[in-house]
């Protein structure tokens, strides 16, 4: 069978859960998770989560919660742990604003100084490399992750839409629009790796979401939550290594060697780094950081 259902059984043999685990990945990604968080150890970092979830069911094939005995805090449930996801917010901000025709992948936008005027003063958004590119196209912008175009296409969008196609996608976002205001487009919101996943598989699968399935053959119908086109040029350009290598340059470690559309995301502070993307069949979500908020 392609997938492992892992099942606790009680001294009388009854099944209490399972789940549509793959044995095979599920070992393959503690090994990997293992060996790169003991590389990472140098710089400050415990603890890691990730998730595999399988595109046309939903199920999810690897679950790993938490780093064990490398962690501080080996307890918290990393896959389930809400924090701020950073720039992999971005690519629902360009879906909604693709599907409203503000914009096209070829629309320059300009990658310059912004003040935006909040309640709490002003907004100076800063882009990582803390330099300007001046106009660049919609696929550059989102491709290389910068900040300023993201928040100024946030701004054409709207909070309110913004905020309610998030929620759409499963993101379950507890606040209103205007209390995240603008940096919501750059991922100030708090969310789980699990529900940021399945919310890339819904890119992954032409804009339909559905639930995660925790149990096999517990696929539930999805439902249109983004315009097929919308969705399919944002994986496009998620897919562009060309639109990339602004910021990440020719040999980043997004350029697989195959078909994948990849995104990452830095929180304030550098507190937490994701990298989610998406295969024809799979979707993976990984998070690293530091259970502490180190």
């Amino acid at each position: 069978a392609p997938h492992f259902a892992r099942r606790a059984i009680d001294p009388a043999g009854a099944v209490l859960q399972a789940s549509p685990l793959d044995a095979r990945l599920q070992r393959f990604a503690v090994t990997q998770q293992r060996r790169h968080l003991a590389e990472l150890a140098a710089r400050n970092v415990e603890d890691g989560a990730i998730v595999v979830l399988d595109n046309a069911s939903g199920e999810v094939l690897v679950w790993v919660g938490s780093s064990g005995d490398l962690s501080g805090a080996a307890e918290v449930d990393g896959v389930l742990a809400r924090r701020q996801p950073g720039s992999t917010l971005k690519p629902f901000v360009y879906a909604v604003a693709f599907e409203e025709r503000l914009i096209t992948p070829a629309t320059l936008i300009d990658d310059s100084p912004a003040q935006i005027a909040t309640a709490g003063g002003l907004y100076l958004p800063q882009n990582y490399d803390r330099s300007w590119h001046g106009f660049v196209s919609a696929r550059t912008a989102l491709g290389a992750s910068l900040n300023v175009p993201a928040v100024r296409v946030g701004a054409m969008v709207g909070n309110d839409a913004l905020l309610a196609r998030l929620n759409a996608l499963g993101l379950a976002l507890p606040q209103s629009a205007g209390w995240y205001g603008a940096s919501l487009a750059l991922g100030s919101a708090d969310v789980s790796l699990l529900a940021l996943t399945n919310a890339y598989r819904t890119l992954a699968n032409g804009g339909r979401h559905s639930p995660v399935a925790m149990a096999p053959g517990a696929a539930a119908r999805g439902a249109r939550v983004i315009d097929p086109a919308a969705a399919y040029l944002v994986a496009d350009i998620l897919a562009d290594d060309n639109a990339r290598v602004r910021t990440f340059g020719w040999a980043s470690a997004l350029a697989t060697r195959g078909y994948a559309a990849v995104k990452t995301g830095t929180s304030k502070d550098m507190r937490d780094n994701w990298c989610i993307g998406f295969t024809d069949r799979y979707t993976v979500g990984v998070w690293v950081g530091n259970a502490s908020g180190e």
